[in-house]
């Protein structure tokens, strides 16, 4: 595996998903500008507009860190007045410094590992 995973979901508030849509591309905004390792960072939301998952991708997991504080005060108006129930899966070896800020910050994190993966056939 030569990339660092993450799934992130996130719920909703009632009555502010315009608010939500705004706030989420600020976030995207700033990834665009700063950060240099995320490979993948899409943003899905439910039919019914109520939850949100974001597919995330980066060189390893210390770009991930990058990302977190690159996005950090966008971030944190989003679930201060958009969202809440944030749930992280992390796809990877974690660094170091990845788990130190998941611990600091209390994420409701679940950690995964590879067992097997399907590396692509090589082209004759």
């Amino acid at each position: 595996m030569s990339q660092f995973e993450v799934r992130a979901r996130l719920k909703v508030r009632e009555g502010q998903l315009e608010g939500f849509k705004r706030q989420a591309a600020e976030v995207m905004r700033q990834a665009r500008e700063k950060d240099t390792g995320t490979l993948v960072y899409d943003w899905f939301l439910s039919n019914d507009g109520t939850e949100c998952e974001v597919r995330e991708a980066y060189v390893d997991a210390d770009a991930l860190v990058e990302h977190a504080f690159n996005v950090r005060e966008a971030r944190d108006v989003l679930f201060a007045e958009f969202a809440y129930d944030h749930k992280m899966a992390f796809y990877g070896d974690p660094s170091p410094r990845l788990v130190e800020l998941v611990n600091k910050f209390g994420v409701n994190a679940t950690w995964f590992t590879p067992l097997q993966t399907l590396e692509p056939a090589s082209v004759h």
